[in-house]
């Protein structure tokens, strides 16, 4: 009886080691590779997976994104400037059979490789570019390792350079030339802005100018109307005044050398006015020209020597 329960004993023991051995949990970010016996059988997939204890051995690969840190190292640029250089990959197994049974250690060949070609693509540019070019190199260099870890199973996805640092005199001067640099905008921007100044002061004062001109034109020409107006308005006052006179003289039929009379008094005001045209009634003509021959009437003969003859009586 004792025996028997040895036995059971024995067996729960042997079936508990079994089971726990034979169960292998996998977890959502890695990949179980079996191999049985030597060769290479299945993939696990993430959860509860079950293998055969003593022929399967289980192999994990990690699937997420890691992060390589370069070395720094001394690279020659094409300008044969000596700087010191150091990259950041993130890289990632896609195939885990690849990265598992191609090469040994991904992570330390995907350094190495990314070391040499580091040097290769920076010793094709010079200084500057290499400075202002950071993208250019971070996408070349991500071009050339993704194709060289395709084979392994594993993708490239970001190349970052983390500084490129020049020797400390090429730093110092290019911050002198920087220096300079700014010097020389700041004081062309200086200049361009004194000048756009100066053009428009005189553009002002130029439309100044010609405003004020215009307006003395202006007020000039006004002065010359308003006294054209006036001179007009004179003149017709005047020739009213004239008209009204000599309606008023004729409605009171007087003697025509009273109104003669009349006339020549009014001539002196006539001429005294200040209008450049005297509007005269048509009458006025007649009259003068009976003055006229009054005047020559009464005008007494002067003989050929100035003196004045007595009529001769018989």
């Amino acid at each position: 009886m004792s025996t028997v329960i040895t036995f059971l004993i024995v067996a729960f023991v042997f079936a508990l080691i079994f089971i726990s051995t034979s169960i292998r949990i996998i977890r959502p970010y890695e990949r179980g590779l079996v191999e049985r016996l030597g060769k290479f059988q299945r993939i696990l997939e993430p959860g509860l997976n079950m293998i055969i204890p003593l022929f399967d051995t289980v192999s994990k690969m990690d699937m997420r994104e890691i992060v390589l840190d370069v070395p720094p190292q001394l690279v020659i640029t094409k300008d044969n400037v000596g700087v010191e250089v150091d990259a950041v990959i993130y890289s990632q197994v896609t195939d885990p059979i690849r990265a598992r049974y191609e090469i040994a250690n991904h992570i330390l060949a995907a350094t190495k490789l990314a070391q040499t070609n580091l040097r290769n693509v920076i010793g094709e540019l010079d200084l500057d570019s290499c400075l202002s070019s950071r993208d250019e190199v971070n996408m070349q260099l991500r071009d050339v390792l993704d194709t060289a870890t395709d084979k392994w199973g594993v993708k490239v996805n970001r190349v970052e350079l983390q500084r490129i640092d020049p020797p400390k005199d090429i730093t110092e001067a290019m911050s002198r030339q920087m220096k300079a640099e700014r010097d020389k905008r700041a004081t062309i921007l200086d200049a361009e802005a004194i000048k756009q100044a100066e053009i428009t002061k005189a553009e002002g004062s130029k439309q100044s100018q010609i405003l004020e001109a215009e307006g003395s034109a202006e007020a000039v020409k006004r002065r010359a109307e308003a006294e054209r107006f006036r001179q007009i308005a004179v003149a017709e006052g005047e020739a009213q005044a004239i008209q009204t006179v000599f309606q008023a003289i004729h409605e009171g039929k007087p003697d025509e050398g009273l109104i003669t009379l009349k006339y020549l008094e009014m001539l002196p005001k006539l001429a005294d006015g200040k209008a450049s045209k005297i509007f005269l009634p048509y009458e006025a003509s007649g009259i003068l020209s009976s003055l006229s021959a009054m005047v020559e009437a009464v005008k007494p003969t002067v003989s050929e020597g100035g003196g004045e003859q007595p009529a001769s009586t018989s």
